[in-house]
């Protein structure tokens, strides 16, 4: 059996790979930054670079 340790995040518009083992878990869900576990409530990015998610 193969246990899946990274994945994308959750947010659909974030391009971010994160690890499980790091991840803000909401819900069953994997994120890479609060900001994208809570549905980017202030308009803000995760800030990794590269990446230009906000919703």
């Amino acid at each position: 059996m193969t246990t899946v340790t990274d994945m994308k995040c959750a947010c659909e518009s974030c391009l971010c790979i994160v690890s499980t083992d790091s991840a803000v878990q909401k819900e069953g869900k994997y994120y890479c930054s609060q900001a994208c576990a809570d549905s980017h409530p202030d308009g803000q990015g995760c800030g990794h670079k590269g990446c230009e998610c906000h919703a």
